[in-house]
């Protein structure tokens, strides 16, 4: 090869990898991260669009199957939803038959769940749908590039686990507003 013909293959390639590079916010984690989380979010919504069974009611019942005797503070910190809106959503899963509140013995303010047989036979029927259109979202990678890729996501979720309360974002911690020294809003 002569030098004329490596210059212009490195030239040529050069130029393909500038037409192919994506604009520098499409490099940024956390554009990534949010485009991916809705990504995901609409995969799964598509996936359940004929049940009746919203994507919050999923993840609920799919944790209380996945936590029997949990109860529903634990609860809403697993989801990373607010404890009213938990409540209002087991209160769903309940009225449906799906799961059931059963007393603490130790402490009777505190409700544990269970999925119903009936909320186990739905999560068991369901379950191939959530884990085929979650590999169909990750299909674009190879099998070994899906594990290394969730592996680096729980990494980086283990590691900011701190962050993660409903409604970050979007309000301060009730340590962080302004209160008088009643704690009363200021």
């Amino acid at each position: 090869m002569t030098i004329r013909k490596a210059i212009d293959l490195l030239d040529r390639s050069s130029r393909s990898e500038v037409e192919l590079r994506p604009p520098p916010y499409r490099r940024v984690p956390a554009y990534l991260i949010r485009r991916l989380q809705m990504i995901s979010t609409a995969i799964m919504a598509e996936t359940f669009e004929d049940e009746d069974m919203p994507l919050s009611q999923w993840a609920v019942l799919t944790i209380i199957d996945n936590h029997p005797q949990i109860d529903q503070s634990r609860l809403a910190g697993v989801v990373s939803i607010d404890k009213t809106n938990t409540g209002r959503l087991v209160d769903q899963l309940e009225a449906n038959g799906l799961v059931e509140r059963l007393p603490n013995g130790s402490d009777r303010r505190i409700w544990m769940l269970r999925c119903t047989p009936l909320g186990q036979k739905t999560r068991k029927r369901l379950l191939p749908r959530a884990l085929s259109a979650q590999e169909r979202m990750l299909s674009c990678l190879k099998p070994a590039h899906r594990e290394l890729f969730i592996d680096l996501m729980s990494q980086v979720v283990i590691a900011n686990e701190k962050y993660i309360r409903p409604g970050a974002g979007r309000r301060k911690p009730r340590s962080q507003l302004n209160t008088d020294r009643r704690g009363r809003m200021a």
